[in-house]
């Protein structure tokens, strides 16, 4: 543990979720397993609003892809009506297996959480530090984003239905990976323009060290953030680590 790591020149922070706002177990132990338990009778009950839809065709634009790179996906067949369900689900969960970061089904990932939130049946539990620190950023006129491979509405979901309460007034923009890969430094440069900040004033907090790296080499501050039950980093020893946010002291001078 690095206690009291000093960020001189921070004018905006940019977090990760999973590992570092909350434990990477909500995702994958609660999460993914509820939106695959419920996706077929979510395309039943909306199989055609437009919203649906858009996510469907996305999905089958991503099936041909991978037809053609020859990654040998479940069949499926042209989506036009609910005769096609079967084998819509099975490439879902084809996806799903692989933990893809498919645009498609994050987003119809997204539509069926936000039914969870909305019932009560889905609540995100966070690290104790976050609501201290997001409060204390928010009073010294610092901007909050986020950037992370759920979808620009799973984003939003999760951070309005804490168990620390509705976060969101904390957070100024939110960034999936519609903006580009987590391991891509263009997609730090690109957020850096987006919030209109030089990448220098942009402090990125990850549990990925990789991740950690694309944003160095964009030009940006880092720290990586290690929680309980996150995996293990490779290049640890390259990247100046935290276990809380209350670590952090920033000085936007």
């Amino acid at each position: 543990m690095t206690l009291g790591s000093i960020m001189i020149g921070v004018k905006a922070i940019l977090l990760d979720i999973e590992g570092t706002v909350t434990p990477i177990s909500f995702v994958h132990d609660v999460l993914f397993p509820y939106a695959r338990a419920r996706v077929r009778s979510y395309l039943v009950q909306h199989f055609n609003s437009d919203d649906v839809r858009a996510d469907l065709d996305k999905l089958r634009a991503e099936y041909i892809l991978d037809l053609k790179e020859g990654r040998q996906p479940p069949s499926l067949p042209p989506i036009e009506d609910q005769s096609s369900l079967n084998s819509t689900v099975a490439y879902i969960e084809w996806l799903m297996d692989q933990d893809r970061k498919s645009a498609g089904l994050k987003s119809l990932q997204g539509r069926i959480w936000e039914q969870g939130y909305d019932d009560g049946s889905l609540k995100a539990p966070i690290y104790p530090d976050v609501v201290p620190a997001m409060e204390h950023w928010h009073r010294e006129g610092i901007d909050v984003s986020i950037f992370s491979s759920g979808s620009v509405l799973a984003q939003r979901l999760l951070f309005r239905h804490t168990e620390g309460g509705d976060l969101t007034r904390y957070i100024k923009n939110y960034f999936d990976t519609s903006t580009g890969s987590k391991m891509d430094l263009d997609s730090y440069r690109q957020i850096a323009s987006k919030i209109s900040q030089n990448p220098n004033a942009v402090l990125f907090i990850s549990d990925v060290a990789t991740e950690l790296e694309a944003a160095s080499a964009a030009g940006m501050k880092t720290l990586l953030c290690v929680r309980p039950g996150n995996a293990p980093q490779s290049s640890v020893n390259r990247v100046q680590s935290i276990e809380s946010f209350q670590e952090i002291e920033v000085e936007t001078g």
